[in-house]
């Protein structure tokens, strides 16, 4: 008897404690069914999200992160599960407070170190009763692209003004001297000066106008870089001769590049032309040809003053000019070497500068090599030295001077 009352007693006990156990856990998954529920999104807006093609930060009445796309992060909208800018944050108190729609264009660190910035057009609204949603689109790009299209207008208005401000004071000046003859042809010549200016600029901003929207893909072909140099400097001679300035070609190539065979005389001549333009009367100008590891070089070399690391970084920008007062008296426009930068970024390949005060300046541009193109000089002699050519062997010194800044002074300065 009192063995069965005691396991009665145990039976009980252990019943209770399983009930009241089952109790606590079915309540337990009902406050976390609960908290689910209000962590879930409003219906259908995860489906709106995930197909809307712009990065999206979801945020709760704390602002706390409940959900972001993959570019809110790559952005860096967003760190973990805070929001990192608080730009961002402001918005959403604004939202939160006001019960409108917001919509800015930020500039914002891209991320915690170094300078890089990013603009993005954020539209921030409430998304059901307790969250808020911000909707983040990268405009960088577009922005930057349209400050450069601003800036290159209102730099040809203001190049622009000073030709034709010339030309029209000039020609009051011949009005008013008719009856002088020797200041009639001072002034005649003199707007002949500024005319053929003007036109030499007005073809430059043509030329880059037509380079941005050139397809060099679609209408270039395989172009002998030997007659490119060839042409562009027949185009040269004559301001070279009057300066008396010779253009000695050293070097030859059999490569092929891939591009526009116009393009690429252009831009050969601007390198050309402002190697004349800023060496001394009765000088030389070198010109050295390679090919190597894939690649074409051409360098041109001049016997000028040279140029400062700081002018060395802003040489190639439109309109910008070592010596504006150098330049006017030179003819310069600012823009040769910024079509020479377009061509050589269109044809996949690069222009780079070797410059130091007192020892001249060294162009060189450098091109793809066509793929598939048969010929030798992409091999270097020591690799494949019973594959050289005749003509490959003769050029060699040349080859391995060019490129290097300072044997290309010398071979440019002694060929």
């Amino acid at each position: 008897m009192l063995i069965g009352l005691v396991a009665g007693l145990v039976g009980l006990a252990l019943g209770t404690f399983g009930v009241l156990a089952f109790r606590v856990s079915e309540k337990q998954r009902q406050l976390l069914d609960i908290d689910a529920e209000e962590l879930a999104l409003p219906a259908g807006a995860a489906e709106v999200l995930a197909i809307i093609g712009r990065a999206f930060v979801v945020v709760d009445t704390v602002d706390g992160v409940v959900r972001a796309s993959p570019a809110a992060y790559a952005y860096g909208l967003v760190r973990g599960h805070t929001v990192v800018h608080k730009e961002l944050l402001d918005m959403t108190a604004g939202v939160r407070r006001d019960g409108v729609i917001l919509e800015k264009q930020l500039e914002l660190p891209r991320g915690p170190l170094g300078q890089g910035t990013i603009i993005v057009q954020v539209r921030a609204a409430m998304l059901g009763e307790e969250y808020i949603l911000l909707l983040a689109d990268d405009r960088t790009e577009i922005t930057r692209t349209e400050e450069i299209r601003n800036d290159f207008v209102a730099n040809v208005s203001h190049e622009l003004k000073t030709p034709v401000g010339a030309i029209s004071l000039l020609a009051e000046a011949l009005e008013s001297s008719a009856d002088d003859e020797q200041a009639v042809r001072r002034f005649a010549k003199r707007m002949h000066k500024e005319s053929g200016r003007l036109a030499a600029l007005v073809q430059d901003i043509i030329e880059l106008s037509r380079l941005q929207g050139a397809s060099v893909i679609q209408q270039g072909g395989p172009v002998d870089v030997n007659t490119v140099i060839a042409e562009a400097v027949d185009r040269s001679q004559l301001p070279a001769e009057s300066k008396n300035i010779r253009i000695v070609v050293g070097g030859r190539t059999e490569g092929k590049v891939f591009g526009d065979q116009d393009l690429l005389v252009t831009a050969l001549r601007n390198l050309i032309d402002n190697a004349i333009r800023y060496s001394p009367a009765n000088t030389r100008v070198g010109i050295g040809v390679r090919s190597r590891d894939g690649l074409v070089s051409i360098s041109v070399t001049d016997q000028g003053e040279g140029l400062t690391p700081e002018e060395q970084e802003r040489v190639f920008e439109r309109f910008y000019r070592v010596d504006a007062a150098r330049s006017r008296h030179t003819g310069g426009t600012g823009l040769g070497l910024s079509i020479v930068k377009h061509v050589a970024s269109n044809h996949g390949g690069e222009v780079t500068v070797w410059s130091q005060p007192g020892q001249g300046s060294t162009f060189t541009l450098r091109l793809p090599e066509m793929e598939g193109h048969d010929g030798g000089d992409d091999v270097p002699p020591a690799a494949a030295p019973g594959q050289e050519q005749p003509g490959q062997r003769t050029d060699q010194p040349t080859l391995t001077q060019v490129p290097r800044a300072a044997g290309a002074k010398e071979r440019g300065a002694s060929a």
